[in-house]
């Protein structure tokens, strides 16, 4: 296994130091009064079986056998207005050809979704993930990287561009080290990493991995073919 480069221990420790001051703030700070009592998650499932309600549904997806849309919608709605009980959480790329629900073939109220370009690791997208976890109930984290990612190729082109986009590629530059510029390795390298960051970076998730209460993966989706892949 390539050992981290600099640049990704320094993102792991500014990530950590951050963390770690959030969550001495929660546990002495008296934020901890404010924040609500955790929710039972909508069923008991396990990590492993909320992982493969997921899978399951985006084999629906693909197959054009959704079952989602035959819900009671308005019952949804009233279940959900006063709370959420997601059994799952996923950080996916902002883009827009990458419904989070539809492809796991889920309704209101099932996926904690995340979303920012690059499907990259933040603080705020920790703090995101750790509500979710530790409030909500969410089993499993599913970090989701995707073909065609226009962070991930912008990064590896590495061209001048406007704005603040040019503040996602610090975030990815490890993932194409890694891989180099073929864009579905560093996708789904950068999928990795970001996973990897996330167990490690948050001392909520990171003790919820470890005692087996939620787990934390990467995921590859298709545009092509609608599928969604684990990355090992």
């Amino acid at each position: 296994m390539k050992e981290p480069s600099n640049q990704e221990l320094s993102r792991r420790r500014l990530l950590q130091m951050g963390l770690t001051a959030a969550t001495a703030s929660v546990l002495t700070g008296g934020l901890e009064l404010a924040l609500p009592l955790p929710a039972q998650a909508q069923s008991t499932l396990t990590p492993d079986a909320a992982l493969a309600e997921l899978m399951a549904g985006n084999k629906r997806f693909t197959s054009g056998r959704m079952t989602s849309h035959e819900q009671d919608l308005a019952i949804l709605k009233q279940h959900t207005e006063e709370k959420q009980e997601p059994f799952a959480a996923v950080l996916s790329c902002a883009d827009s050809r990458v419904p989070v629900e539809l492809l796991f073939d889920q309704s209101i109220g099932h996926i904690f979704v995340n979303r920012v370009a690059g499907n990259v690791i933040t603080p705020e997208i920790i703090g995101s993930l750790e509500y979710g976890a530790a409030v909500l109930g969410t089993k499993v984290i599913v970090v989701m990287g995707h073909s065609n990612c226009g962070a991930v190729k912008a990064t590896i082109q590495g061209k001048e561009v406007p704005g603040q986009i040019s503040s996602l590629f610090p975030h990815i530059q490890p993932a194409i080290d890694q891989a180099g510029s073929n864009l579905e390795a560093a996708t789904k390298a950068n999928a990795k990493i970001q996973a990897t960051l996330l167990r490690q970076s948050s001392t909520v998730i990171s003790g919820m991995v470890k005692s087996g209460s939620v787990k934390v993966v990467a995921g590859y989706y298709d545009l092509g073919t609608g599928s969604v892949t684990l990355v090992e």
